[in-house]
């Protein structure tokens, strides 16, 4: 299985990422880190998390982390990453 990261996924967490080192840039960066470590565990598992309250489909998931919350579509042999954003602007 591969991983797909969308463009909205990527500036959605660009912009995050710029917003947490406004405070502490190694916060940031470890934010980005630990966030990949688990998208690197869906590979094994993609329905390790839960399924996606945003979505009716099964194959979309909701991978909580640090009070975001990532949502990415199990296709084939592909996990794409869709979007991630604070649960409190949804």
């Amino acid at each position: 299985m591969k991983i797909i990261y969308e463009k909205q996924f990527r500036i959605a967490l660009k912009d995050i990422v710029a917003y947490i080192a406004e405070d502490k840039v190694s916060a940031s960066e470890l934010f980005k880190k630990e966030l990949k470590k688990k998208f690197e565990l869906v590979i094994e598992n993609p329905k390790m998390h839960r399924a996606s309250v945003y979505h009716k489909s099964e194959s979309y998931r909701d991978l909580v982390f640090m009070g975001y919350t990532a949502i990415y579509k199990i296709e084939d042999n592909t996990i794409k990453v869709l979007d991630i954003f604070k649960w409190v602007d949804r």
